[in-house]
């Protein structure tokens, strides 16, 4: 780390000294005045690219500017309204893209959503013109798949108007409101034009670079050191909640009343069992290697893993049909996978849908209270999702991260997720927005079958409605 400082420090010295001799003579002639309007055709610039021909083209323009209009398609949304947008959502800092695409062969809309969020790489909200068409698209860690088809649905409303500038600005506005995550670096500050010219911007990064090159080892360290002790500290948390976990699974093997060679059991049985067998021995590896909050995923996905192999163990011997593969239970996933969705509300939150296994099912709908997994707290024991961000690798490896922000939207631990704090030191990072994912991202998900039935289905992406052409 200390080589590298170095590095750094060397290299903003030889930057300032290589720029301020151009940086002089650049700074003593004379500068004309700039008027609004020069201010206003800056501006559109940023929010104008070349023309695209391809989507790639599209997708390149809108990692530097959060707009983008197609030459083509410049009636739809004037440069100075294009400007003003991307301004508003730079300012917001929330990462939320916006395209006006004219409707060509260059723009098929059947994949043109998905296209688009895999070739940009950005995790988002992304929201298309075509023609006179609308659609939007959001990653469920930034914006809940319902969410973002509401939205949708309501900018192509009766009434709402059908010009783009209507229509983009009112998705945008409520957009900025929902979106989780920070908008990527990419953009690079605020949409306005002007400012210092770039070899000024150098001599000034330089002397940042001098200057600071000794405070930064300092601070660098000291953040190091505190990171490491609030992620261990989150671990041992987590620790107990995990190991009480491993312990009931491995329990509940030691019960099941099945050997590979009894009488009636075949291959497909015995693959279940030894599914179930290694689950429960990945679970403990992979917990005795933890070392950070976010490696305890992957035990918990093993775990989740390994109560459905059984469930399915139990329906083959049972001579009934595999049971389909749904999340664990909601209240408790010791209780192994659910059976239903039922409305649920949190205290003091709003109902929403959430998977219970038939136990708790059947105590909601007597009015009792589902038996919930409680974990310790500063206040005592209290059902996890009303606990601190350290459970957030815990429960996301039980239900994913595209499934669980729409289960813990409104309590205490869904609050905690959706920080910034949360992805910065508990190991969260696929929560936020803004990010560069493109590798992980997977548009095979997607639905190939048009925008008309509502939008996407599957995948990391949630749909918010298609292209209508114009029937709004």
């Amino acid at each position: 780390m200390r080589n590298r400082l170095f590095l750094i420090w060397l290299a903003g010295l030889l930057l300032a000294l290589s720029a301020a001799l151009p940086a002089a003579t650049a700074v003593t002639s004379p500068v004309p005045a700039v008027s609004s309007a020069s201010n206003v055709t800056s501006l559109s610039a940023v929010a104008s690219a070349p023309r695209a021909s391809t989507i790639d083209e599209v997708a390149r323009a809108l990692r530097g500017n959060p707009v983008y209009v197609d030459p083509a398609a410049a009636g739809q949304l004037p440069p100075v309204q294009a400007a003003a947008l991307a301004k508003k959502i730079k300012d917001a800092g929330k990462p939320v893209f916006v395209a006006v695409l004219p409707r060509t062969a260059a723009f098929p809309e059947q994949s043109l959503l998905a296209t688009l969020r895999a070739d940009t790489g950005i995790t988002g909200v992304y929201a298309v013109r075509l023609g006179d068409g609308f659609a939007a698209g959001a990653d469920p860690q930034v914006m809940a798949t319902r969410a973002v088809q509401n939205l949708a649905a309501a900018v192509k409303a009766p009434g709402t108007g059908t010009d783009a500038t209507t229509q983009l600005n009112a998705f945008v506005d409520s957009a900025l409101e929902q979106a989780r995550g920070s908008a990527p670096a990419s953009w690079g500050g605020s949409a306005g034009g002007g400012g210092p010219s770039p070899a000024a911007g150098l001599i000034v990064l330089g002397a940042v670079l001098v200057l600071g090159g000794g405070t930064a080892y300092a601070i660098t360290r000291r953040n190091r050191v505190r990171r490491a002790q609030e992620e261990r500290a989150a671990l041992d948390k987590l620790r107990v909640v995990v190991d009480e976990d491993i312990t009931a699974y491995g329990e509940t093997l030691e019960r099941l009343d099945f050997h590979p060679a009894e009488a009636g059991a075949d291959d497909a049985m015995r693959a279940d069992y030894e599914r179930a067998l290694d689950s429960y021995e990945t679970a403990k590896t992979r917990m005795a290697h933890a070392r950070h909050p976010s490696d305890v995923r992957e035990v918990t996905r093993a775990l989740e893993d390994g109560r459905f192999s059984l469930a399915v163990l139990a329906a083959r011997r049972a001579g009934s049909e595999p049971p389909a593969r749904r999340p664990p239970c909601f209240f408790d996933p010791r209780h192994g996978p659910s059976v239903a969705d039922v409305r649920w509300s949190p205290s003091g939150g709003t109902a929403r849908e959430v998977p219970v296994c038939a136990a708790d099912g059947l105590r909601l709908r007597e009015g009792e209270e589902p038996l919930a997994r409680t974990v310790d707290t500063a206040d005592g024991r209290r059902p996890y999702w009303e606990a601190g961000p350290a459970y957030g690798p815990w429960a996301g490896g039980y239900f994913g991260g595209g499934l669980l922000p729409g289960l813990l939207v409104g309590t205490v631990l869904g609050s905690m997720l959706s920080s910034p704090a949360y992805a910065a030191e508990y190991g969260g990072g696929d929560w936020g927005g803004g990010d560069f994912s493109g590798s992980d991202f997977d548009p095979s998900g997607f639905d190939s079958s048009g925008f008309d039935g509502g939008g996407f289905g599957g995948g990391d992406f949630g749909g918010g409605g298609g292209f209508d052409g114009g029937g709004f």
